[in-house]
């Protein structure tokens, strides 16, 4: 089932951007505030049914049987959400949860084999704009005329409203709100305890060593950082991301290194490339050994686990304050229907 655009309706615009046309077509919006957001200040549509098209309805009673995830985050939303009996397919890069090891892959996320996601039969394939280049899969949906959605968070609230989306789509919206509910119950957890702090440590984020680069104020991990009590030191650029130089970061003396290498695995991240940089054996995180190599699915994925990756977050920063902050437990979630 696919409900075509009318031919006035461009699905890009010049830009390559989901066009604004399209997102009130759709009734979509990531509350980002994006450059063609056709909401005021990312307030969200009003009247949006479900994913499919204004008023029409759901393939059937319980929401779709045969599900497909283009993207690691989205498969843990499906995780979180009790979702998994009904995944049919999931990409190469997805990782979590364990059981998902026997799906059929489908490619990485950025070169999808649409010929094999149409051999699943999927009634809904959950896409994703969060890396560059991933437009292409969801005009390559369209064409084929395959149900899909798209979520494309790029904040902690942003990723409520990719929870509330599969929700609406899936037919389980109660649990998504129970689940939303759960995870920012835990978030003020944190809040409230950190707030009684004086100090606010520095932290620079890193995602790539050559050439560095870091999450500006954009991205969810500035705000996480502030959650914990803490400042993004790379944070104070307005971009989702940032290419600092090797002189700023020296003059902004971190007091932790946080090593987030993007598609690396943590065993062959390597501080000792850290500690080797000119100048920064001046930096207090490097005089005082606090390097950390942190678990990428945890930080750098828009998925309920990044509040997993706040627990652990700030028992690092804080060692010994937060005795009763669960780190990277299970998020709650329900069974099948």
């Amino acid at each position: 089932m696919s409900i075509p655009l009318p031919p006035s309706v461009p699905l890009f615009d010049e830009q390559g951007a989901l066009s604004r046309e399209y997102l009130l077509h759709r009734g979509y919006c990531c509350e980002n505030s994006c450059c063609n957001c056709p909401y005021d200040f990312g307030e969200p549509p009003s009247g949006c049914s479900d994913p499919y098209g204004a008023g029409e309805p759901l393939p059937n009673r319980d929401g779709p049987a045969r599900i497909v995830s283009l993207c690691p985050s989205n498969t843990e939303i499906l995780h979180a959400l009790g979702l998994l009996p009904r995944v049919v397919g999931v990409d190469d890069w997805s990782d979590w949860p364990p059981e998902i090891g026997d799906l059929p892959r489908l490619g990485p996320e950025l070169d999808i084999d649409m010929d094999r996601v149409e051999a699943l039969h999927p009634d809904l394939v959950v896409a994703s704009l969060s890396v560059p280049g991933m437009e292409k899969n969801v005009r390559r949906l369209q064409e084929r005329g395959v149900p899909y959605i798209v979520l494309d968070p790029h904040s902690i609230g942003g990723i409520w409203e990719s929870i509330r989306m599969v929700g609406r789509a899936t037919r389980t919206a109660a649990l998504a709100e129970r689940l939303i509910a759960d995870l920012h119950a835990r978030i003020q957890q944190v809040r409230r305890k950190v707030a009684g702090l004086a100090h606010r440590p520095r932290l620079y984020w890193e995602w790539w060593p050559r050439p560095l680069f870091a999450p500006g104020g954009r991205n969810w991990l500035t705000p996480l950082s502030e959650l914990v009590g803490g400042v993004n030191v790379t944070g104070g650029i307005d971009a989702d991301a940032a290419r600092p130089t090797h002189e700023e970061i020296i003059a902004a003396d971190p007091e932790f290194i946080l090593l987030v290498w993007t598609g690396v695995a943590t065993g062959k991240v390597r501080p000792e490339v850290v500690r080797r940089r000119v100048g920064w054996d001046r930096i207090r995180a490097v005089c005082e050994g606090r390097i950390h190599v942190l678990e990428e699915g945890l930080f750098c994925r828009p998925s309920p686990r990044l509040v997993d990756g706040l627990e652990r977050l700030v028992r690092l920063v804080h060692p010994g304050v937060f005795p009763d902050c669960q780190e990277a437990r299970e998020p709650q979630r329900g069974g099948e229907r």
